[in-house]
């Protein structure tokens, strides 16, 4: 018996707090972000993937009902973000979700949310792998028409797209996830100069679409409203919900921020609220300019986004609606007389989004990378390869299931699982930033949040009706894999954890951190 309990008690131990500040320490840096740079970042952060390759998912789910589902999904991610700004200021280390959990509710919740962040990344640079190749080969379908010098290339369907929409395999989803796979081995370096066009290269090509497609709106379009009722716009804000990951870019600035009390919540609020005012002027553009109503079975039966059925009724309409669609907004302006347009909004997308695919997968390797230095898993995932000094195992290990996923599933079965997992990360964090407050309420915080006792909670029930609004294979899964991880945590975990062994610092800095695509 007195085994047992002390077995249990092992599960929730603790990564001294004051331990991991010492790692912030070692690393700080210079407060010098002000509102303005924290929204720019937050709005490069957000915007990208979700917009670009979800509205045709939405458009299924709820049809123009897609709108409520934005502000949904964007109220829920704003409850969080002020759980996360919270702990980011007072822990600004590596780990993020991950480290925060293991502070304030132990190792056993932490190597769950550890888990959970494989499906928040890597799953994710799956989906955005899926949705840039379906603008690339809608690009290549009209090369002639963006460059008359040279000819249309087709894609072969087979290899355009996986089982699920007729194909065999998505050849070009893996081909940009092993190009992404070879860099963040090598190692590479994002200026902020790169970033900065990358990011106005996005809000140039959404700006020409809405300036394009809200003049030509027909508000007939907009009817109904909501095809598919009250669940159709909550189970499309569950896949939405996607779009808004990313506004920890600005809780992960907590530490160079300048006057973080007053510019986190700033940089916050404006960046989801400038991103959401966005999602709705490109859903309104894209619904009452071309229509967004969900395609229905032979028999009026509904049919699930990315699903064989949808592929094949989708196969036999000749003027593809907005849910058949793999380019979604490209699609739209070129059926509304702007094909150039279109075709550089395509490019923009093929330009753009590979940068999204390899900060997720760096995110993901830099996750296994502390779990590994904390014990929780194999140290040969830390390994750092000597000439580029970056965790190669690790990588070469994710670059190969993202790429499995690129090449088999749909876009947004694949944001589905993401969202699975990134869902229980959130709703942690929020429950983490509560315990917090009441366990330790006389620790210095950098950012308080305000009204925390209500956005906290919000957050959780929000994130726990998001969860079961999924479609059941992502509710299904995520269980699944949480077991599975389970099993090697008590099989390895459990016993190798340094914790666990009174090793309770870990050192953090820069020399020992593997390189990566660091924004100078």
């Amino acid at each position: 018996m007195q085994s047992l309990q002390s077995g249990v008690v092992r599960m929730w131990r603790v990564k001294s707090l004051d331990a991991v500040l010492k790692t912030a320490e070692k690393k700080s840096l210079h407060r010098s972000l002000g509102p303005v740079h924290l929204t720019l970042l937050g709005i490069g952060g957000v915007i990208g993937t979700g917009i670009f390759v979800l509205t045709a998912e939405a458009a299924q789910k709820a049809g123009p009902g897609m709108m409520m589902a934005f502000i949904i999904a964007g109220a829920v991610s704003a409850c969080a973000a002020f759980a996360y700004a919270e702990l980011a200021a007072m822990v600004p280390v590596s780990g993020s979700s991950y480290t925060y959990t293991y502070a304030v509710l132990g190792e056993l919740m932490a190597w769950l949310v550890g888990w959970a962040l494989v499906l928040e990344y890597a799953v994710a640079a799956s989906a955005v792998s899926v949705g840039w190749s379906g603008y690339i080969v809608g690009l290549l379908a009209h090369l002639h028409d963006l460059a008359p010098f040279l000819p249309d290339i087709i894609v072969p369907p087979a290899l355009a797209a996986g089982p699920y929409a007729g194909g065999v395999i998505n050849l070009v989803a893996v081909l940009i996830t092993v190009a992404v796979t070879v860099l963040l081995v090598v190692g590479t370096k994002e200026s902020a100069n790169v970033n900065a066009a990358l990011v106005a290269i996005k809000l140039v090509a959404l700006a020409a679409f809405i300036w394009l497609a809200i003049p030509v709106i027909k508000l007939q379009n907009f009817h109904p409203f909501a095809p598919l009722g009250t669940t159709g716009v909550i189970g499309a804000a569950a896949s939405i919900f996607f779009g808004y990951v990313g506004f920890d870019a600005v809780t992960t600035a907590a530490e160079e921020t300048k006057n973080p009390q007053r510019n986190l919540p700033i940089g916050l609020m404006a960046s989801l609220g400038i991103c959401t005012v966005i999602y709705l002027l490109v859903a309104a553009g894209a619904i009452g300019s071309y229509g967004a109503q969900p395609v229905f079975g032979p028999h009026g039966e509904v049919l699930q986004p990315g699903s064989m059925e949808l592929g094949q009724v989708c196969a036999t309409i000749t003027s593809q609606p907005l849910a058949c669609s793999q380019e979604a907004l490209a699609h739209v302006l070129r059926s509304i007389n702007h094909p150039l347009v279109g075709n550089l909004l395509g490019l923009a997308a093929g330009i753009a989004l590979p940068t999204v695919i390899l900060m997720m997968m760096f995110g993901q390797t830099r996750i296994f990378f502390v779990m590994s230095r904390d014990g929780l898993l194999p140290e040969v995932l830390s390994r750092v390869h000597p000439r580029f000094r970056t965790p190669h195992v690790v990588t070469w290990i994710t670059g190969f299931f993202v790429a499995i996923g690129a090449a088999f599933f749909p876009v947004g079965r694949l944001a589905d699982y993401s969202n699975s997992g990134t869902l229980f990360g959130f709703a942690v964090v929020a429950l983490a930033v509560l315990v917090m407050r009441r366990t330790q309420p006389n620790r210095h915080r950098p950012f308080r949040a305000p009204a925390i006792w209500f956005f906290a909670p919000l957050a959780i029930i929000g994130c726990i009706v998001l969860f079961f609004f999924l479609p059941w294979q992502a509710q299904l899964l995520f269980p699944i894999w949480s077991g599975g991880g389970l099993v090697f945590y008590f099989a390895y975990g459990y016993r190798k954890s340094h914790v666990g062994r009174g090793t309770t610092e870990v050192p953090e800095l820069d020399a020992d951190a593997p390189r990566g695509p660091i924004i100078e």
